[in-house]
């Protein structure tokens, strides 16, 4: 039997597996481009830099260790800007749509890859549904460049303002967090439009692609309910937006939010809500918030986004889920169900492991952190210190959020290689990253015996 190497490299890679190198290629690309001095503003990266970087672009976290307006010329942030494009809504659609468009056949890994990534159940319409998440996109961006152009241009030059409304916007419907200010969008914590431009493309992007097409459907008449995937989405969203705006305004209503005008605070507790589980701009100091908000935050955080969507963390349906079993349980239920409809036992037990994975990853890398930043003699009050700052740093990391207490562009080469760890796995998924390199085996059985738990 003769040896075909494209053949074997076709069993071998996976449509899991296929995913993974596509976003771990092209997080080296960007690497190798952000290395270039030419990318530089002044001073070129250093490659650990130049990695992290381009990790959070391509994971679309928005953590990151230099100044982008200042530190990168005008080529390194197109350069992070088409990273956090195509990592937003990932290369492989992409190619696939590309492919479809020109009839060149759209391949079998390819299919699959869209289908786990933008749909909760397969359709034989994905092609049609993966050309309207790009078309759509390009419109909701489009949208959004415009409104925060009619806001630029009132203190930045026509051509500054066009490419500065260009870059938010993209950054924020890809729910990335890059900024070319310094103060993120600190200046802007009472301007309405641009916070509101900017909630709204959050939102949009981090609710998933497939929520998105089955309400404008539903708005055209296309199609009649909606299914209980996008329900759940929609409520929880609803929900952890609201939370997190209450929490906010209470912890913060005698310290960051003093002395602003009534409005102004509703804003800035609005605006911090929607993107501490998604983007990762922020309008006020993140150094600055007390222990209970940075808490809410964390929690916030390790929700994250929605699943289909541009956004990491375990996802608002898996949170959602989870209440959904607790409170079942407590009821005495053995079945989860909602909308008149049962949860299939492997999505809840899916569930249980994506939360337990990635608890378990945020832990390990926070004591990573801890580990490699720790000093012999280092006082205990200091170190308390820094767990707080390196927790709430790898949590945002997991939730691709991007917001940070200042502490990103202090990190050791060693620190920057865990949180872009980190930033991976939150971007994939520890499971899909755990479960890629194994294959399913059917265990042996043996005679039950019981053991106490609780």
């Amino acid at each position: 039997m003769s040896f075909r190497p494209a053949l074997f490299l076709s069993r071998l890679l996976s449509s899991a597996r296929l995913f993974i190198l596509s976003f771990a290629l092209l997080i080296l690309i960007g690497a190798l481009f952000l290395w270039h001095p030419v990318c530089a503003a002044k001073t070129p990266l250093s490659f650990i830099d130049a990695l992290f970087m381009s990790a959070s672009a391509v994971c679309v976290t928005g953590l990151a260790t230099i100044d982008i307006g200042r530190d990168l010329s005008l080529t390194g942030q197109i350069v992070t800007l088409v990273l956090f494009q195509l990592g937003g809504l990932g290369i492989i659609t992409f190619s696939t749509v590309l492919l479809g468009i020109v009839g060149l056949g759209v391949p079998f890994k390819g299919r699959e890859i869209i289908q786990s990534t933008f749909l909760h159940t397969p359709r034989r319409d994905f092609l049609m549904i993966a050309k309207w998440v790009l078309l759509y996109t390009l419109v909701i961006e489009s949208t959004g460049t415009v409104l925060l152009f009619l806001r630029f241009i009132r203190e930045q030059p026509a051509g500054q303002a066009a490419y500065s409304a260009i870059y938010h916007a993209v950054s924020a419907f890809n729910n990335c967090g890059y900024t070319l200010f310094t103060d993120s969008l600190v200046r802007y914590q009472g301007d309405w439009l641009v916070n509101a431009t900017v909630i709204a493309l959050i939102i949009l992007g981090g609710i998933g692609f497939i929520v998105q097409y089955e309400i404008f459907s539903k708005f055209r008449g296309r199609q009649q309910r909606l299914s209980v995937h996008t329900r759940i989405v929609l409520l929880t969203t609803s929900i952890l937006i609201a939370a997190g705006t209450l929490f906010f305004y209470l912890f913060e209503f005698s310290h960051v939010l003093k002395g602003m005008p009534a409005d102004e605070q509703f804003l800035v507790a609005v605006f911090q809500s929607v993107t501490t589980r998604t983007a990762g701009f922020n309008t006020v100091d993140i150094g600055q918030l007390t222990n209970g908000t940075i808490l809410v935050m964390m929690i916030l955080m390790f929700i994250g986004a929605s699943p289909g969507s541009t956004g990491g963390g375990v996802k608002t349906t898996s949170f959602a889920l989870l209440m959904l079993m607790i409170w079942n349980r407590m009821k005495g239920f053995d079945t989860v169900s909602i909308y008149n409809r049962t949860m299939p036992a492997e999505i809840l037990t899916k569930t249980i492991l994506i939360i337990f994975a990635s608890a378990f990853s945020v832990c390990l890398i926070t004591s990573f952190l801890l580990l490699v930043g720790s000093n012999p003699g280092q006082d205990p009050a200091l170190t308390r210190h820094f767990f707080v700052e390196y927790s709430f740093e790898t949590v945002s990391a997991f939730g691709t959020v991007g917001l940070s207490m200042g502490i990103t562009p202090k990190l050791s080469d060693l620190q920057k290689l865990a949180i872009v760890l980190m930033m991976f796995a939150g971007r994939l998924g520890p499971l899909t990253l755990a479960f890629s390199w194994s294959r399913t085996k059917r265990g042996v059985t043996y005679a039950e015996e019981s053991v106490m738990v609780g």
